[in-house]
């Protein structure tokens, strides 16, 4: 292994130990549904995003912000010295890709069947640290 692969090796895993990961899997709401809401979070800083999602009237809100909460708790456990306030630790980013799908059918007039997609998702959430640039 080169000294260049070594050393951009060596970086990733500094600045993935500075990350904390979340996931949500096979949540019953349609990707576009959850989508709208983890729109309105992405980028935030967390206290505010959590402001947000506690006032939002969207049922996803309510799932995505126990999401936020176990990824701070996740941060928290890899950086137990660390204060969260004066980290300022802020969504990098929230992918919400779809998940299984139930298919079912329903019935419809003139003895015809209407095919019902209930649809799931897959949410992954990843915290950052907003690092000072002012010396």
């Amino acid at each position: 292994m080169g000294v260049r692969k070594r050393n951009k090796a060596e970086m990733l895993k500094e600045e993935k130990s500075q990350l904390a990961i979340a996931k949500l899997n096979n949540c019953p709401t349609s990707p576009r549904k959850m989508r709208l809401v983890a729109d309105l979070v992405r980028g935030k800083d967390v206290a505010h995003a959590l402001q947000i999602l506690k006032f939002s009237t969207k049922i996803a809100s309510g799932r995505l912000e126990k999401l936020v909460l176990s990824a701070i708790a996740n941060w928290q456990a890899k950086n137990e010295d660390a204060d969260l306030e004066q980290a300022r630790v802020f969504i990098k980013e929230i992918k919400v890709d779809s998940g299984s799908m139930l298919k079912r059918l329903r019935p419809a007039p003139q003895g015809r069947a209407h095919r019902i997609r209930k649809r799931s998702n897959h949410v992954t959430l990843i915290l950052g640290e907003k690092i000072n640039t002012e010396s």
